[in-house]
């Protein structure tokens, strides 16, 4: 905007057109005001309702930018939220500069437990408390001044938005997986329509497999549906979850205490066995392992994928047991379990089993325990006079109680009770124990483990606690079976000790002693080589209300139906209720009534397939979706939000998501580029499920033909978090940060704290709700406005690392902003300070530098570092009376990513029609950089791993921003940097945490 616009200026006393937090706030708001009015961010799409096909080939190549989908919290943002939103906006900005065509959007995860906690409390309707938490923070957003094609904005409550999750999930439940269909890529295994089952069903090419063999044409309607549901990608099973009495309703992992408690409430949680819609994300484990190689993501986040998914090579063994109770008393059993180490098959001298496991109930005999138990193996929470039955269902009560993560937590006493029954070991033929213990989970594995105490740590300390012998099967060397076992042999070795009348593993190696005892097992009929997955199929349902219906409904022979995709979407009704029913909160045996439930009207409806069966009665499912449901999916709506005929045009996915001509950096040859998200940003305590979920549904939608790209997201970047000071009180409970007073100590000693009076201790951690120490942005927009904020949230460090906030600082940054304001416009009158003079060979030299270092800073996420380099530039210009034209207009454009308002009016006021968001971002005349550098050699501890060639007279500061900021450095100093030595032009020394 020139002097002449409306644009409203603060005025002072003595400087009237100073650039103050009043002058900030005016300018932002009314650049705001000009971009949303001229659609300045608007993405052209090739096809589709927003077709502009000219323009979009008049652009350059496509960039997709976006950040993970955030929920409306009721209190708004604080200063930790918009770090990620600032570095996507910067970026995008920064390429929209270079001419391509950037889509960058924000729409909103709505669905949620808050919302529907505070309808319990208040009677108010989730949907109004939302989008009120919308509205606010779609302002705060709007005032950070952030350039999303605000279009392209929706949230998961919309019911065109859930329309298209509920057709989604009808297409993964009407697939199957067929594990020996050839991909495009020639791998095997791949999603296909349920369809293409029947027709091989009924062609004969596969046969249903039922118990009485009866081919597919012997089967009712009824009966066939049964066996796709065996096959379907989404299937109805009965799994364990966290159910609360006391609040009515069932809990996620994260919702319970490692006391076993609600974190709300704090009543005790259960583990219940309830009917639950799963995903079989199962069946797509190798792959979701396996193509992680094709994406760019952080190898510590691909990590963690790997981890989660939990691949395993080993065997499963069956060890023989005589079940003790129930309809198959006197009956012989087996109780299977994964192992990964079957070369120690000999020294297992007792089994494990979860409290969970099935069998538990056939293995508990009646009567009193029987021969051979030992004293210590009934329990120290069962009492001396109990019988096993009684022991075993107090045990699993208490078990019942504690959260997975108690339960597997280092160091923690182990428990257990004996259940009355002894299984055969089937390389030795003795007889050993089968305990039910917590610490093994029905959730991994089998759940059952066969226990070598001689060689795994927990099964060492079980063994020690409850008189269970030790057997060493494996040593250091071939004859070192001796050896006598203080502590557990954990190490690669030797197979020791290890032979009966028709095997023998001892003297060989794991790996070979492994490969020996497959094939035995397998020749004998007692187990088999096999890979084995940490992985579990998806729960994917609520007993709540506020999430999506799931598009399904049953006849009265509970065979479940899709809702025709005429009838979606099918949206909530109005409930009478939204508490969930009280219960006792000790009533174990207690389940759970979904809201939904209480609307008969909706529940129960009267429906023609068309399928020749006429009207009949249908029940609605009335559990909900998770809120995963709408976030695995909304990358895709942002592509192509207005069409109502599809979730996305085959034309805007492939365009926009479409595979790049070369793989990504590092993948292994051969490796072909994913497609998906160019750069997705967003917290790494997301980068488990979130991003695993994702992928899953991504993938099943490429094998179905829907989209184009195998990955959703080609490129991931996980950011730090701003961290703040928090205080406690003497209960350990958190006070509010901004109540908080602080006394100097006298005599150099440090500082004290108090709250309402009271010493309060102070620690430091991830600013946030939780630990009391918010900051709003509203604060900073009102204290130095929105660029200033932008500038110091960008300039705080590395975007990867967590960084410390520090409102003092903030003044840096706004004093930077305010120096280069006075290199183009006189404080007193307003008028332009450049001239037309050229830079000298210097200052040429210098702009050209920061250009060239900018533009790659920029480029490689490293906004530190060029907002180092353009306030080192811009103090050079401070020292002139009269700045160069050339060197300010190149600074202008240069900070306009960072700071877009304050750059597009002082760029309107050089003399600019267009705005600079589309303006070219300079370009580095290498000609006219001096080549006289320095090469600096980069140490860590004391070895060199890097050189890089700088001015002869860089700072040590900016010396030291630029070694910490090479990817060599930052690889190694992840957990931290100790302290970082700096040899001006020549050297720097980083040492590690």
């Amino acid at each position: 905007m020139s002097d002449q616009s409306d644009t409203p200026n603060a005025v002072t006393s003595e400087t009237p057109f100073r650039y103050t937090a009043r002058m900030a706030q005016d300018i932002e708001l009314a650049w705001q005001d000009r971009w949303e009015e001229s659609g300045t961010f608007n993405a052209p799409n090739p096809a589709g309702p927003w077709a502009e096909p000219e323009r979009v080939a008049s652009l350059g190549e496509k960039l997709v930018v976006l950040d993970m989908f955030p929920y409306p919290s009721g209190v708004g943002l604080h200063v930790g939220h918009p770090l990620g939103y600032i570095a996507t906006d910067v970026y995008s900005r920064f390429h929209r500069m270079l001419g391509k065509n950037v889509l960058h959007a924000l729409g909103y995860d709505a669905f949620g437990l808050p919302a529907e906690q505070y309808a319990v409390q208040t009677g108010q309707h989730p949907r109004k408390t939302t989008e009120e938490n919308m509205t606010n923070m779609k302002r705060q957003l709007r005032r950070l001044g952030l350039g999303f094609d605000n279009r392209r904005t929706f949230a998961t409550i919309d019911d065109e938005y859930y329309r298209w999750t509920q057709w989604i999930f009808l297409k993964i439940w009407d697939a199957w997986y067929d594990a020996d269909a050839v991909r495009a890529d020639g791998g095997h295994g791949r999603a296909r329509p349920i369809s293409e089952l029947v027709e091989e069903f009924e062609s004969g090419r596969r046969a249903p497999l039922t118990e009485d063999g009866r081919g597919w044409a012997e089967l009712t309607a009824t009966e066939r549906a049964r066996v796709l549901a065996g096959f379907r990608l989404v299937y109805q099973s009965e799994a364990p979850v966290n159910w609360c009495p006391g609040l009515g309703t069932v809990l996620s992992n994260e919702e319970v205490t490692n006391e076993g408690r609600s974190e709300r409430g704090n009543f005790p949680v259960f583990k219940r066995n309830l009917s639950q819609w799963m995903m079989r994300i199962t069946a797509y484990a190798d792959r979701l392992a396996d193509d992680l190689d094709g994406v760019d993501w952080p190898e510590n986040v691909k990590r963690l994928q790997r981890n989660w998914i939990g691949r395993s090579q080993g065997a499963r063994i069956t060890f023989r047991v005589p079940l003790a109770s129930g309809e198959l008393a006197g009956q012989q059993g087996g109780i299977e379990v994964f192992t990964t180490r079957p070369d120690t098959v000999f020294g297992a001298t007792f089994m494990v089993v979860a409290p969970e496991h099935p069998l538990v109930d056939y293995l508990v005999p009646e009567g009193d325990w029987p021969a051979g138990t030992h004293a210590d193996w009934t329990g120290a929470d069962a009492a001396a006079s109990a019988t096993p039955k009684e022991a075993v269902a107090a045990y699993r009560l208490a078990a019942s109680r504690k959260s997975d993560v108690e339960r597997q937590t280092e160091g923690k006493d182990k428990t257990g009770v004996f259940t009355g029954s002894f299984a055969t070991n089937p390389l030795t033929g003795e007889p050993i124990p089968v305990f039910v213990a917590d610490y093994v989970l029905m959730g991994y594995g089998t759940g059952a483990i066969m226990a070598v105490p001689g060689h795994d740590e927990r099964d060492f300390e079980y063994a020690t606690k409850f008189s269970i012998p030790i057997v060493r099967v494996v040593a250091a060397t071939p004859d070192g079976g001796d050896e006598p076992l203080t502590e557990p042999f954990v190490a690669d070795g030797f197979a020791v000790n290890s032979a009966n009348a028709t095997v023998s593993l001892d003297g060989l190696a794991v790996e070979d002693a492994k490969e020996r005892i497959i094939a035995y097992l397998e020749d004998g009929g007692d187990g088999r080589g096999t890979i084995n997955y940490r992985l579990r199929d998806w729960l994917f349902s609520r007993q709540r209300y506020w999430g999506e219906p799931f598009p399904v409904m049953f006849d009265d022979d509970g065979v479940a139906y899709a809702v025709p995709d005429d009838q979606l979407p099918l949206t909530l009704p109005d409930v009478p209720d939204y508490s969930p029913k009280t219960f006792d909160p000790d009533d174990a045996t207690s389940s759970p009534e979904p809201p939904l439930s209480r609307v008969p009207e909706w529940v129960n409806v009267e429906a023609d397939l068309g399928d020749g069966r006429g009207v009949r009665h249908f029940r609605r499912e009335t559990n909900t979706m998770p809120n995963w449901a709408g976030s695995c999916w909304y990358y895709l709506r942002y592509l192509d939000p207005a069409n109502h005929e599809t979730f996305v045009d085959p034309a805007n996915e492939s365009y926009w998501l479409g595979r790049h001509a070369e793989p990504v950096a590092g993948a292994p040859a051969g490796t072909v580029d994913p497609g998906g998200v160019d750069l997705y940003i967003g917290g790494v305590e997301h980068a488990v499920l979130h991003l695993l979920y994702a992928r899953f549904w991504h993938k099943v939608l490429f094998d179905l033909g829907h989209v184009s790209s195998e990955e959703p997201f080609r490129k991931y970047f996980s950011q730090g978090y701003i961290q703040a000071y928090a205080y406690t009180d003497s209960r350990g409970q958190y006070v509010e940060a901004s109540e908080v007073e602080e006394h100097p100590g006298a005599h150099g000693e440090e500082p004290t704290f108090t709250w309402q009076g009271q010493p309060v201790n102070r620690e430091y951690g991830k600013i946030g709700k939780s630990l009391k120490n918010s900051v709003s942005p509203d604060e900073m927009y009102d204290s130095f406005g929105a660029d200033t904020f932008r500038v110091y949230e960008m300039s705080m460090g590395p975007l990867e690392l967590s960084k410390p906030w520090d409102i003092r600082a903030v003044v840096g940054s706004q004093r930077f902003l305010q120096r280069l304001w006075r290199n183009v416009v006189d404080e007193e009158t307003g008028a332009l300070r450049v001239d037309d003079t050229p830079p000298d060979q210097a200052l040429t030299t210098q702009l050209h530098q920061t250009i060239a270092g900018v533009r790659d800073d920029f480029e490689g996420l490293r906004f530190n570092t060029a907002i180092a380099k353009l306030i080192e530039l811009n103090n050079s210009v401070t020292k002139l009376d009269v700045p160069p034209r050339e060197v300010v207009e190149a600074m202008v454009l240069m900070i306009a990513p960072v700071a877009p308002h304050i750059a597009e009016e002082m760029w309107s006021r050089l003399g600019h029609d267009d705005g600079v968001a589309h303006a070219p971002f300079p370009v580095s005349d290498p000609a006219k950089i001096v080549l006289g550098q320095v090469t600096c050699v980069i140490q860590i501890k004391g070895k060199v791993r890097d050189r890089v060639e700088v001015p002869p007279d860089i700072s040590e500061d900016d010396l030291r921003t630029l070694a910490l900021s090479r990817d060599k450095v930052r690889a190694a100093t992840e957990v931290g940097v100790r302290t970082v030595i700096v040899r001006a032009p020549k050297l720097v020394n980083v040492v590690p945490m």
